[in-house]
């Protein structure tokens, strides 16, 4: 138990400045909406923030604050994750809004922005819900642990903490020190969420449309206010949906690309936006399968309008490869042929760039993969005792960093069997559904095969295990892999 009081204590701290987020919806929802504020709407979020700020409150006082091992670190951002999803599905239950596993598994969905939601109508939600969803995903998007760790603690602590919840791969960061690489990552991605917020508010969204998308965009979430998703704004009759779909490809390139580029970019080094392995390789993927599903529709639907097939391929090309989610067309409908289909659960498993919001395997790793097999047939041409390295963008990748990334996509393999096996188990779902939930979990996605009018009926131990699924992507695995191992609670 002595092991465990430090671990609590951090948990303490995070929930102590969640439960002033808690109310953030009451501070800010009116500012932007015609809501005006009576006591049912005040308490699913005024209630939950004064019992979490009660228990947080004993958990500093009477916990003190010591240092934290590697192990203890890896306990305290799993825990902390699951910690913080529970605590933000409280507002769904005291609303009525939802039952306790639903609204866990929509607070879940919400911090690893996910974006898969088993609310089958949004039109009942009242707006502080809704902005509460859109803020989950903004908060989740560089992190949560991370941040507010550094904001209360400083030293040997943060940087474990950092590494613990952070993509582990080599990889610059913009400014020396801990404290300044997190305080340039959140000034660029509130910056970038405020010029969205602008755009679309000038492109005739109201401001509260505005704000809940350019949370939920350059997030990589996918949570929207409305039914039809970004299809919204086609189906109401606006004029310029065509600008504004552009608009969210753009947000969610931006989402998709690693914050130090960002970083670089302001500064003025602007060949940042085409420099290097993982960068182009990016771009490559986007511009390759959007050029495959507009072959794939024209062959199959005929030519049509040509413009209008291009902008919805690479809307939702961008949209998955970005792990976003968000649709201007069904990717189960016939817009998208079986081979299309295929085509983004392989995007949905390739994810973005180390350092974005966005989840999946990441483009770096996939990179590194490719460069291995390469390295690895060379071997059998070259002689036995040549040095063969594995060179990523002019520096040597250690093996030990190969053999990390090996194992995290062998886990991704064995966690997708093993959530498709369990899908199709206890549902009726054919094999493609049943393994593209689990795509869409574990990549932090929100899209998949499954009709969405069926997710608020599956199985509790489908969605247990989706819940799972999601905070092991959003972790990247292994460390929500190793709760499951006994040493490491000793």
């Amino acid at each position: 138990m002595t092991a465990w009081k430090p671990r609590i204590r951090y948990i303490g701290a995070l929930l102590w400045v969640f439960g002033f987020i808690l109310l953030a919806p009451l501070l800010l929802v009116p500012a932007f909406s015609d809501l005006s504020l009576n006591m049912p709407t005040v308490l699913p979020f005024l209630l939950p923030a004064i019992t979490t700020l009660l228990v947080a409150g004993t958990l500093n006082h009477s916990i003190d604050l010591k240092p934290l091992s590697g192990k203890s670190a890896v306990i305290v951002v799993a825990l902390g994750w699951f910690v913080i999803s529970l605590v933000g599905s409280t507002p769904f239950i005291v609303s009525n809004h939802l039952g306790f596993l639903d609204a866990l598994f929509e607070s879940t969905s919400g911090f690893t922005t996910t974006g898969i939601t088993v609310i089958t109508d949004l039109g009942k939600i009242p707006p502080t819900l809704i902005f509460w969803r859109s803020l989950t995903q903004w908060i989740g998007g560089l992190g949560i642990l991370t941040l507010f760790s550094v904001l209360v603690f400083n030293g040997e602590a943060s940087h474990r903490l950092f590494g613990a919840e952070s993509h582990k791969v080599i990889s610059e960061r913009p400014a020396p020190g801990l404290f300044n690489t997190l305080k340039i990552l959140w000034s660029v991605y509130s910056l970038f969420t405020g010029l969205i917020t602008i755009a679309l508010f000038l492109e005739g969204l109201s401001l509260f449309d505005a704000l809940n998308h350019a949370l939920t965009t350059l997030s990589t979430g996918g949570f929207s206010p409305h039914n039809a998703s970004i299809d919204y704004f086609r189906q109401s009759g606006y004029a310029n949906y065509h600008l504004i779909e552009y608009t969210f490809i753009v947000g969610m390139t931006l989402g998709g690309i690693s914050f130090v580029v960002h970083y670089r970019v302001l500064r003025g080094e602007l060949k940042a936006l085409w420099q290097g392995m993982e960068i182009k390789l990016f771009y490559r993927f986007i511009l390759f399968s959007t050029g495959l599903i507009l072959l794939d529709h024209f062959l199959r639907e005929g030519f049509g309008t040509p413009l209008e097939a291009f902008r919805v391929s690479l809307f939702q090309v961008v949209s998955i490869i970005t792990t976003t989610g968000f649709g201007t067309r069904d990717i189960g409908g016939p817009f998208f042929p079986v081979f299309s289909r295929q085509l983004l659960l392989v995007l949905m498993v390739i994810g973005g760039m180390v350092g974005s919001t966005s989840g999946g395997l990441k483009t770096f790793r996939i990179g590194v993969l490719w460069k291995t097999v390469k390295r690895q047939i060379h071997r059998f041409v070259r002689p036995s005792r040549a040095v063969n390295p594995l060179i990523v963008d002019g520096k040597i990748l250690p093996d030990e960093e190969i053999k990390r990334i090996s194992a995290l996509f062998y886990a991704w393999i064995l966690a997708l069997v093993l959530g498709g096996t369990v899908t199709g188990f206890l549902s009726d779902l054919g094999p493609f559904a049943s393994f593209s939930g689990v795509f869409s979990a574990l990549g932090n996605i929100g899209p998949s095969y499954i009709p969405l009018e069926k997710w608020p009926d599956l199985n509790p131990g489908i969605k247990i295990t989706y819940i799972l699924g999601m905070l092991a992507g959003r972790l990247e695995i292994l460390p929500v892999l190793l709760l499951f191992n006994p040493k490491l609670w000793r």
